[in-house]
């Protein structure tokens, strides 16, 4: 099964290893933090409708998955051989809508 990262989830991806890097200031910290995050992530490729399903307001469906890891949230949806991660943001933001206007859900 295979785990794909959207563009703007490997910017993501970047984003979370400075802000670890800026905290922590030790490159083994980070390097452990980024490696778990991925690794919780990528295990959903296995059984992709594992993660928990994600809700408009008005409880539809979306059709997305989403895997807490810590500070942050991935959210990605089933393909054939595995899952597409569109998004990996911190867990204290508006996620929907950040989702909603970067295109990752629809409205």
């Amino acid at each position: 099964m295979n785990c794909v990262y959207s563009p703007l989830a490997l910017a993501d991806l970047e984003h979370i290893q400075d802000d670890v890097w800026e905290v922590s200031r030790d490159i083994e910290t980070t390097d452990r933090y980024m490696n778990a995050l991925m690794d919780r992530v990528e295990a959903k490729a296995e059984w992709p409708r594992s993660g928990a399903p994600l809700h408009h307001l008005d409880n539809t469906f979306t059709g997305y998955y989403f895997v807490p890891y810590k500070a942050y949230i991935a959210f990605y949806h089933p393909v054939d051989d595995g899952i597409y991660v569109d998004r990996i943001l911190p867990a204290r933001c508006d996620y929907m809508d950040i989702l909603i206007k970067t295109g990752s859900l629809p409205s």
